[in-house]
């Protein structure tokens, strides 16, 4: 365990932990709309882990939507987990087995973000992804108590803008990872479906479609674009 790259990680994840305030605010005022307790709202927060499935999940909730239909739903927003947890697997080779767990069950879009773009000039350690991850929880665990608390302040998200503070952090997150003509191409090819999966295809099957065939693209240009 090294101190100083668990604090180097923890320095690091303080962007995502402001960056979750709003979205874990958010998430703990519709939780609250929704009906449920402080605690369950915090405690779904601790073992799901996963804004926009608990997003999805409340929001289903709310219309009186089946478990299985929640847990099914969940699954195919959270699939995209297997294809980052794929790419951060090299990664991994020398962390301790009984660490990688942990850290499976704690990557989140941004934190395998923040991570990549480490690894991609600095070798990887679990101390480092340790703080990285673990502050990051702790601020989306802290922001949703902190919802869940006020939720009667509040009555609207849209009011608020709290609506759109999602998809503007990843967009955000989206700027750290363009360093070269690939990246570039990959984000166009990624956007550009999905803008058109979200006019023309029903449901969230876009997203992975988007991700598969930007992530495809990349592979494929390898050949004539170097970086």
């Amino acid at each position: 365990m090294s101190t100083g790259l668990f604090i180097v990680g923890l320095k690091d994840a303080l962007p995502i932990a402001l960056g979750y305030l709003p979205l874990g605010f958010a998430f703990g005022l519709l939780g609250a709309e929704a009906g449920l307790k402080t605690l369950e709202i915090v405690l779904m927060s601790l073992f799901v882990y996963a804004g926009s499935a608990q997003f999805i999940a409340v929001s289903m909730l709310s219309s009186g939507a089946s478990n299985m239909a929640i847990i099914i739903a969940t699954f195919f927003v959270n699939f995209r987990h297997f294809l980052m947890s794929t790419a951060l697997l090299p990664h991994f080779r020398n962390f301790s087995p009984r660490v990688i767990p942990l850290l499976a069950y704690e990557l989140t879009d941004e934190t395998f973000v923040v991570s990549t773009a480490r690894y991609s000039h600095e070798p990887p350690h679990q101390s480092y992804h340790l703080g990285l991850s673990l502050t990051s929880h702790l601020g989306w665990i802290s922001a949703s108590w902190l919802g869940a608390s006020t939720g009667s302040a509040l009555i609207s998200t849209e009011k608020w803008g709290l609506d759109f503070a999602l998809p503007a952090m990843f967009i955000a997150l989206l700027f750290f990872t363009l360093r070269n003509k690939r990246s570039y191409l990959v984000a166009c090819l990624a956007g550009g479906f999905s803008l058109f999966a979200a006019l023309y295809i029903p449901g969230n099957w876009g997203v992975l479609l988007a991700a598969i065939l930007g992530a495809t693209g990349g592979v494929i240009s390898e050949k004539w674009i170097a970086e």
